[in-house]
């Protein structure tokens, strides 16, 4: 399957590419948030608690990014487990430019969906990612600057059957693994972890 998107965020590109440099800000963001971490300078995990359909299980991913360009984009890849509720993986192209006074972001991401997940339908992971991926910009704008907009170029989902919304996280705010000092923090992997792998079961993934 394969997802793209592009947001207008109230604010500008290099404050953008800053908050997804927070861990926190992240971690507040991303729909179901439990735990992230740093592995590496270059490696990401992240465990979200997540529902698509019928079907809803605690998935487990990992992303790892390449081809930096501070602050106008990368390339990610990644993979996610949620045991027998299935698993995803695939990568993500995620871009900044500059609009006016704002930021707009896009991302195309691709990806494969295996177990329970596949049988479900592509229209309806299509929708659940679609409508978590908006979620997670909404409240990734509104700390960075106000309420976000989808673009009018943005790529639409095909229309699909009303869906279950994401099951909001009932645990204790998400842990995040301090960053060490240095290199880019995993943070700025948030596009392609919803939109890759955490959204599709979840995200991109980022």
């Amino acid at each position: 399957m394969e997802m793209t998107g592009e947001y207008k965020i109230p604010a500008a590109r290099g404050k953008v590419w800053d908050a997804l440099n927070d861990p926190e800000i992240l971690a507040k963001c991303i729909p179901g948030c439990q735990e992230l971490n740093k592995d590496s300078e270059t490696e990401l995990s992240a465990t979200v608690k997540s529902k698509v359909g019928p079907v809803s299980a605690t998935f487990k991913g990992k992303v790892s990014i390449s081809e930096i360009d501070p602050p106008n984009g990368y390339r990610i890849s990644g993979e996610g487990s949620g045991g027998v509720a299935g698993f995803a993986k695939g990568g993500a192209e995620v871009k900044l430019a500059d609009d006016g006074d704002g930021t707009v972001l896009t991302y195309v991401a691709d990806a494969q969906v295996g177990g329970k997940l596949a049988q479900i339908g592509s229209r309806l992971i299509d929708s659940t990612a679609k409508k978590m991926a908006n979620e997670f910009f909404g409240k990734f704008a509104e700390e960075v600057g106000g309420p976000t907009e989808e673009a009018p170029a943005a790529a639409e989902t095909p229309a699909a059957e009303p869906t279950a919304a994401p099951e909001p996280a009932s645990d204790p705010a998400p842990a995040v693994a301090e960053s060490s000092g240095g290199g880019i923090s995993p943070a700025v992997w948030v596009g392609g972890l919803i939109a890759v792998v955490v959204v599709v079961l979840l995200i991109v993934a980022t």
